[in-house]
């Protein structure tokens, strides 16, 4: 499986990662909803489970991914400043979005 991350959006998650609620954990992309042909993202703090792959990125952040999702494999984390600040993550090859 494939994750692209963003500078913005590395510089946040390993903020992310330093927080006491992410003691011991790793941040885990997941899917939220499902609408057909695209799928919604969310971010949580999680430990590897039985179906999960860690995906090393080349922002020197490991993302969880569960194996069994093919809407999870290529997704593109970003962190934006403008508008709306917060992720947005996308998979350019399956349609899907989160803001």
């Amino acid at each position: 499986m494939k994750v692209k991350i963003n500078r913005n959006a590395a510089k946040q998650l390993k903020k992310m990662l330093e927080t006491d609620e992410a003691q011991g954990k790793m941040i885990r992309i997941y899917i939220s909803h499902m609408h057909g042909d695209h799928a919604h993202y969310g971010i949580s703090y999680d430990t590897p489970q039985e179906h999960d792959e860690i995906v090393k990125t080349d922002k020197d952040i490991d993302i969880l991914l569960d194996s069994r999702e093919e809407f999870l494999d290529g997704i593109w984390i970003q962190y934006f400043h403008v508008n709306d600040e917060g992720f947005v993550i996308t998979n350019p090859s399956k349609g899907g979005h989160h803001h």
